[in-house]
């Protein structure tokens, strides 16, 4: 097998070099500080369902944010990061209003939900350092939210359920942060599980675990790096869209989401969405829903090429009825379509760049990165990079 490493621009954090640094910036005069952790998710099937009310399956990843902080016993929040050089102190009093650098908005916002539930808030110092490729759909955002989250909840002494610190999270990007995202990420980061991925319905946040059993596959992740420029207006503009549909199709069945229908359902009802663009948005929700739960079912008895098989239909549901998809990520896909030992490719996260997610047997993995990313360097000028995906474990402190 293959090393990981050699391909990855991920790498294991040093714990030590990072207190050190906290040190360099804070001082020592509190103490030791805590040191926390919130995974990257990749998400295998569900695209854009998770803000209709539908199913997901994704994994936490092994690589995200790493949070050091303590109490400073003054009435500021000092933030800082190893991955840009900017810092920012922001006093108790102005933690309500945005900050003018955007990555100081995620932990900022998760604050701002801890105050709306009537918790006395103390001044702290935070230094942030993440390993998530920066652009990539990963979900660094949900990762520095659950990571703030959980170590607020710890240093601040609250004992607050996960799901609800989860669901804070997710507050934090819609009503601060500005993104109308669905809760998906935010539970991936939270409530990941070694091994398994989780079957998540999102409005009823019911969900389970399903071991990955992989055999002689592996999860193989290619990020395109094309930067998701697009990414936030789009996203808006496909949740308003979806909002339309449901608005037409509630004239044949009273629904509180589009997932409240199935595709025969659709089928049927179509017609009563006049508009044709707003028509396939639907299909795409409508139909993604089935294709989640046939993918659970497919796991749950190991039959991966199933599994591949819908993750491909996936992709093109996303590229010709959602239209999120865009050049750089259909050709990275295509590419990994026409190689031997790949079952399934499919963009994965919000689109308009980031990564694809492919299942690629083991000894096809050195074959498959050099020839795709040599295919997809030709095609775009851009210089892909790959993560073999191992799937960890939720946030915790460490």
């Amino acid at each position: 097998m293959i090393s990981f490493y050699f391909y990855a621009k991920i790498f294991i954090m040093d714990i030590n070099k990072l207190k050190e640094q906290f040190f360099i910036m804070y001082g020592n005069a509190m103490g030791e500080p805590s040191v926390f952790f919130a995974p990257g998710r990749v998400n295998l099937i569900g695209e854009h369902t998770d803000y209709n009310g539908g199913y997901v399956f994704p994994c936490a990843l092994s690589f995200g944010t790493y949070l050091i902080m303590w109490l400073n016993n003054e009435d500021k929040f000092r933030f800082a990061t190893t991955n840009f050089s900017y810092s920012a102190e922001v006093s108790l009093d102005d933690v309500n209003h945005k900050h003018d650098s955007d990555w100081v908005n995620y932990p900022l916002g998760v604050i701002n939900q801890f105050l709306k539930k009537g918790i006395a808030i103390k001044g702290m110092d935070m230094l942030f350092s993440g390993d998530i490729p920066n652009g990539a759909g990963l979900s660094s955002s949900a990762s520095i939210e659950v990571v703030t989250a959980v170590a607020l909840d710890d240093l601040l002494g609250t004992n607050l359920n996960r799901i609800e610190l989860v669901k804070m999270g997710r507050a934090a990007e819609n009503e601060f942060v500005g993104m109308n995202c669905g809760i998906m990420d935010q539970f991936a980061v939270g409530m990941g599980k070694r091994e398994s991925a989780i079957a998540l319905n999102c409005r009823t946040l019911d969900y389970q675990h399903v071991p990955i059993q992989m055999s002689d596959y592996a999860i193989v992740i290619a990020n395109t790096n094309k930067r998701r420029e697009l990414a936030g207006s789009k996203y808006n503009e496909r949740v308003s869209e979806c909002a339309s549909a449901l608005k037409s199709l509630r004239a044949a069945k009273p629904m509180i989401d589009l997932s409240d229908m199935d595709l025969e359902e659709f089928n049927q009802y179509s017609y009563l969405i006049t508009d044709e663009t707003i028509r396939r948005r639907a299909r795409h929700v409508i139909s993604e829903n089935e294709r989640v739960l046939q993918a659970v079912k497919a796991l749950n008895i190991s039959d991966l090429v199933t599994f591949g098989q819908l993750m491909n239909q996936s992709h093109i549901s996303l590229k010709e009825d959602y239209e999120v998809t865009g050049f750089e990520l259909d050709t990275i896909v295509s590419e990994a379509w026409q190689m031997d030992g790949v079952l399934g490719a499919r963009m994965t996260g919000a689109g308009f760049g980031g990564c694809s997610v492919n299942i690629v047997r083991y000894d096809r993995i050195d074959d498959f990165i050099a020839k795709v990313g040599a295919n997809y360097t030709a095609y775009t000028g851009l210089i892909p990079d790959f993560y073999i995906a191992t799937i960890g474990n939720g946030a915790s402190k460490l």
